[in-house]
């Protein structure tokens, strides 16, 4: 698996780089970001992943989260993979929450999505594996990400015990089965069997989580998706139910956009870095 280089720039003593490789997982040709602090010269560093929601790629996150100065604080690689499979070959949709942009970091099975649409597997193997063996990178791993990518966060740390230190989110869709924008994405990739959603949905693997893995999410309390797509009560519900942890924290004022984001990543990074040692 080649890597090449196409973003390089001096960021807080280490390097914000961008690389394009072909994932054979993906059928496609992938940007990722990674940020390497400059402990990274000297030892391989654990890796906090980074998964960004609807309409988003690899550039959003390192270009409005400001998170650099904290992983060079903390020695902490950052890796921000784009939000689904592209190429002119790959299926799309109408609409800005389904297809490109929009891949909800499950393995589809439903054509003309799943000779494509395998982002579970692609963040799970296929890019640790290149991190691991091409970059500064050690396999202690952490995951994170926003709305969609909060969805993916969740749902990939529970459905992976013992991968990953910690797990976190800004503004997830923590019961896709339950809201509109799940509910298309998953009848589209996943087919109409709502048996085949629980697989995918952080509320439902709560229940019979095997790793009581800490969990740590934070929203908004003006974030205009809040009661009909995010519904972090639900999340909240499930794992009271069950004993699981979860570090919950509402804010006052705050909306779904980027500005939140950068408000707490620096608080996240922290977080993940106790759990990295």
């Amino acid at each position: 698996m080649s890597l090449e280089r196409i973003e390089h720039r001096a960021c807080f003593g280490g390097w914000q780089d961008v690389y394009r490789h072909r994932s054979t997982v993906l059928d496609s040709t992938m940007n990722f970001a990674v940020y390497l602090p400059p402990q990274a010269a000297q030892s391989r560093l654990p890796v906090l992943y980074w998964l960004s929601g609807l309409t988003c790629n690899e550039q959003n996150f390192i270009t409005k989260a400001g998170a650099q100065r904290y992983a060079a604080e903390h020695g902490v690689i950052l890796v921000a993979p784009d939000t689904s499979p592209r190429g002119d070959d790959v299926a799309d949709a109408e609409g800005y929450d389904l297809g490109k942009g929009a891949g909800f970091y499950l393995n589809a099975t439903q054509a003309p999505w799943a000779s494509h649409y395998r982002m579970h597997d692609y963040i799970v193997d296929e890019l640790p594996a290149l991190i691991e063996a091409e970059l500064a990178a050690s396999d202690v791993r952490a995951i994170s990400g926003h709305s969609m990518g909060g969805h993916g966060a969740l749902s990939i740390a529970l459905r992976n015990p013992g991968r990953y230190r910690s797990a976190s989110a800004f503004s997830p869709i923590v019961a896709p089965s339950q809201v509109p924008w799940g509910q298309k994405a998953f009848t589209a990739y996943l087919g109409e069997d709502r048996q085949a959603w629980k697989a995918w949905d952080t509320v439902e693997l709560i229940a019979s989580a095997r790793e009581h893995l800490p969990l740590r999410v934070d929203q908004g309390e003006a974030d205009e998706f809040l009661r009909e797509q995010l519904r972090p009560e639900l999340l909240q519900a499930a794992c009271e139910r069950v004993g699981h942890p979860l570090d919950l924290r509402l804010h006052a004022g705050y909306d779904h956009s980027y500005y939140f984001i950068a408000s707490f990543i620096g608080e996240h990074v922290a977080w993940h870095a106790q759990h990295l040692r």
